[in-house]
């Protein structure tokens, strides 16, 4: 048998970690419009993405972390926050480590504009550090970025 072939392990039906641990200190939600995903590509940022998939493994925070999201369910409000962030947040490891959100929304569904960042900064009781309609203005961009980088000092400095 070639050497080559020991190298690539054989391919099962499990071929996928059921979970993958995740270092980023910027954990985003995108739904398959891919909205939000553009707007955290123009942060330049190294970030992780919760799972748009069931059949995709389970993303756990292995450190402090802040989530940004989009807004689900039109003007009710009902179902607001996303079933995948929902999943990703019902699991402690990831819970625990949530210092902030950064809500996506559209202002055009009035007070349920940016709902679910508001929702999970109240629930999990962490700072809802800012909102931005669709995807976001090359303001919102650079608001974003910096205001990460000043959180994460201060966050830094707090610990010292």
């Amino acid at each position: 048998m070639p050497a080559s072939s020991l190298a690539t392990p054989p391919m099962h039906d499990h071929a996928f970690p059921a979970e993958v641990l995740t270092t980023s200190k910027l954990i985003y939600f995108s739904s398959a419009s891919g909205y939000t995903h553009r707007f955290v590509g123009k942060l330049g940022l190294e970030c992780a993405r919760i799972p748009l998939l069931n059949h995709e493994p389970h993303l756990v925070a292995a450190e402090p972390y802040v989530l940004l999201l989009p807004t689900y369910g039109g003007e009710k409000g009902e179902r607001s926050i996303p079933p995948q962030v929902v999943k990703f947040l019902n699991d402690a490891r990831n819970r625990n480590l949530l210092r902030g959100v950064i809500g996506a929304g559209n202002t055009n569904f009035g007070t349920t504009y940016c709902l679910a960042a508001i929702k999970i900064a109240a629930k999990c009781s962490v700072p809802l550090l800012y909102k931005f309609e669709l995807m976001g203005t090359p303001e919102d961009v650079t608001r974003v970025r910096e205001g990460l980088e000043v959180f994460w000092t201060r966050k830094s400095q707090y610990l010292k």
